[in-house]
């Protein structure tokens, strides 16, 4: 982990925004929502960037804005008051979504189905394992190699740079290469997550 644990400085960054978005109406459960369909939009440009790599910068500029608005929604609960379980709920169901659909636009734009498949699952297993830690009556647990938020910044910077030049190796794109790092890191961020949550429950002073 290296990003997540700033999120009280980009809380305090955001506050601006914050105040922006009260003003204009917008609710907590809004933002997630748009947040969502900004993460479904880039997912198709990733796919498309498969014909035309000008639709990475789309993308990353799509997964940066759903970075910010998926600090911004928990913020602005906060400001208004009105955090809730089902807020939180509703955010991380939609979180879920929006990191399920960007890896499998990704997989799809370099054709490469196989690898897609199990980085999703490695994505999926390590914010599973964030919040069943959190079920069973421990903390959040946040920690590990690739975090969502370094995860988004690092899909954002890849595609932002395969937008630009065409960088490959052996036939393999910078697309596929950070697809078999979702892959890889994924499932082991997942299993750090896991040791944690199992060291934690095992103390025996819990």
């Amino acid at each position: 982990m290296t990003l997540d644990q700033y999120r009280s400085t980009a809380d305090r960054l955001l506050n601006p925004f914050v105040g922006l978005a009260a003003r204009a109406g917008l609710t907590p459960n809004g933002v997630s929502a748009i947040a969502f369909v900004l993460a479904a939009v880039a997912a198709v440009a990733y796919w498309l960037a498969g014909g035309d790599a000008r639709w990475y910068l789309v993308g990353a500029v799509l997964v940066g804005l759903n970075g910010a608005l998926d600090l911004l929604d928990g913020a602005l609960a906060r400001r208004l008051g009105t955090a809730s379980p089902a807020g939180d709920f509703l955010d991380h169901v939609l979180d879920r979504y929006a990191d399920i659909v960007l890896v499998i636009g990704l997989a799809l734009g370099v054709d490469r189905p196989v690898l897609g498949l199990v980085a999703v699952s490695g994505v999926f297993m390590t914010s599973y394992l964030g919040t069943q830690a959190q079920a069973v009556g421990l903390d959040r647990v946040y920690g590990g190699l690739l975090g969502r938020a370094d995860r988004l910044v690092l899909i954002g910077l890849v595609t932002l740079v395969s937008g630009v030049v065409d960088l490959s190796v052996a036939g393999v794109t910078l697309v596929g290469a950070l697809l078999a790092v979702l892959a890889v890191v994924g499932h082991v961020t997942a299993l750090q997550r896991c040791y944690h949550a199992l060291a934690a429950l095992s103390t025996p002073d819990r």
